[in-house]
């Protein structure tokens, strides 16, 4: 990463601060040219050795309600919200642009892929799962739509099996694979 890397992704940062933030966001952004080539050595050496910072890793967990109309008494009407600090998020969003601009340099990405891809959305998503039935529909072909609930998919998701798709599907070992998995290491 380049100090130019951090510095674009600090100014791009919403100004919403942490409980782990020794100061506010807003302050961070008006001083990262004196701050960025310390912040992009330690964001480089954790690269370099293939371990994510734990202390980055702590949270301040806050409870909110799932749903409006919840008996705020239960405890299963709340979720967690986990508030990382700002350098945790500048380096996942520094390491996930990094391996955005890999997978799709390598043409590794799916083509029908929507999720997290620059110029996709569930819009481009949703329309082309109608272009599909309607062009089935006008060629009197058969058409059926099965959908599913992926609501916390992120929590379901098997970090070995993951870690495993890396390697395997994406060519991604080494330093880089200890990296995913450090920062995997309890989420």
């Amino acid at each position: 990463m380049t100090t130019d890397d951090v510095i674009n992704a600090v100014k791009r940062l919403p100004d919403k601060s942490s409980a782990a933030d020794p100061f506010p966001t807003s302050v961070f952004k008006q001083v990262i040219d004196l701050l960025s080539p310390y912040i992009t050595e330690l964001f480089n050496r954790s690269l370099a050795v293939g371990r994510f910072p734990a202390v980055f890793r702590q949270a301040f967990i806050t409870p909110i309600v799932k749903k409006p109309g919840l008996d705020a008494t239960d405890v299963s009407s709340y979720r967690p919200i986990s508030n990382l600090s700002m350098l945790s998020k500048l380096l996942e969003r520094l390491v996930a642009s990094q391996l955005m601009e890999y997978m799709s340099s390598a043409s590794l990405l799916p083509t029908l892929q929507s999720g997290f891809r620059s110029g996709h959305s569930t819009e481009t998503a949703v329309l082309r799962v109608l272009s599909d039935i309607l062009l089935a529909v006008d060629l009197r072909d058969l058409a059926a739509l099965i959908l599913m609930d992926l609501t916390a998919a992120f929590d379901t998701v098997d970090h070995d099996i993951l870690l495993q798709r890396l390697k395997v599907s994406f060519g991604i070992d080494d330093v880089a694979l200890r990296w995913f998995q450090s920062y995997l290491v309890g989420r």
